[in-house]
């Protein structure tokens, strides 16, 4: 009897104790987070560069729209995306020393200015701040074939590739080695 009680007991603690812990996770983000990395091959592990972004959907929406020409862009959704340079590289033809920067973009028909700042953890554009850029360099604006519903990068052996909708931006970069 005593063995019975016990394990009622057991069972209603563990029951009710299930239930106080159990935890709701949200579901997935509409805009979810991912990373590119030069070199690209998951085999390689030491990288030369890595941004942390995330990739906005069209849905039937303009790259424009999402982008505005002229404007300064989070380059992504949610947070600023970061980009990572673990050794000084030239990127866009400038000498951008190691370490990380948020990443930013004002679009333009023919190129986009991509600004590596020094103000980390930023939500948006909305406290962006000129000041601290780092550098400013020009990426070349071309169209591609397919178009793209999610914002992407990716590297290449000399560029930076950034793309949305059929709009593709270049930015060469070289690694000091």
């Amino acid at each position: 009897m005593k063995r019975l009680f016990a394990l009622s007991a057991l069972v209603l603690t563990m029951v009710f104790t299930t239930n106080a812990t159990a935890q709701k996770f949200p579901g997935l983000d509409k805009s979810p987070a991912d990373i590119a990395s030069q070199p690209s091959s998951y085999k390689i592990s030491k990288k030369n560069i890595r941004v942390v972004y995330s990739r906005p959907q069209l849905k039937g929406r303009l790259v424009k729209d999402l982008a505005p020409a002229g404007k300064v862009w989070r380059t992504g959704a949610n947070e600023a995306a970061e980009i990572t340079f673990y050794t000084d590289t030239k990127f866009g033809g400038k000498t951008v020393k190691a370490g990380t920067y948020s990443l930013f973009s004002i679009p333009g028909d023919k190129q986009w200015t991509i600004i590596l700042n020094q103000n980390l953890n930023q939500w948006g554009a909305y406290s962006y701040e000129e000041d601290a850029d780092a550098v400013r360099v020009t990426g070349k604006v071309s169209k591609n074939k397919e178009s793209l519903e999610a914002f992407s990068i990716t590297f290449t052996d000399t560029d930076m590739v950034m793309g949305w909708g059929t709009t593709l931006v270049s930015v060469p970069y070289a690694v000091s080695m």
